[in-house]
């Protein structure tokens, strides 16, 4: 009985798990990501930063306080985003502060991967990534 139990057990985790996209090969575009960490730290409580990267190799998204808008260049692992535009709004100073760095570190990112956990790793040349969760209410 114990093993009946196990095997079902077992077969609910991989069918759960079976809806998880490939973290392999490709970035997903169009796809909308939060940010859970930015380098070292963790964001701020209850602060919002998100990157979504359009097919129209415009990458955009939420910084904390401010709208920002990118250009971007994906070829394989490596991704470089550049000529960023945010609107104009101020918020507290450490959710401005917060934002200052992301938009900085998204500014430095070089190539990206996924961990194997799920989370997309967007990776600085030097130092540690920022992380994010795909949105999988909008998958």
């Amino acid at each position: 009985m114990k093993k009946l139990y196990f095997a079902i057990a077992m077969t609910a985790v991989a069918s759960g798990c079976s809806n998880l996209p490939s973290f392999s090969t490709q970035l997903a575009q169009e796809q909308l990501y939060y940010v859970e960490w930015i380098g070292e730290r963790s964001l701020i409580d209850s602060s919002y930063l998100s990157i979504t990267l359009g097919k129209n190799m415009r990458a955009h998204g939420l910084a904390g306080c401010n709208n920002w808008f990118a250009e971007y260049k994906l070829t394989g692992k490596q991704l470089r985003l550049d000529k960023f535009a945010t609107s104009r709004k101020l918020c507290a100073p450490a959710l401005m502060e917060q934002e200052q760095r992301y938009l900085e570190a998204l500014s430095q990112v070089t190539h990206w991967d996924y961990s194997k956990e799920g989370q997309l790793q967007l990776w600085p040349e030097n130092g540690a990534p920022i992380r994010l969760w795909p949105d999988t209410l909008t998958q």
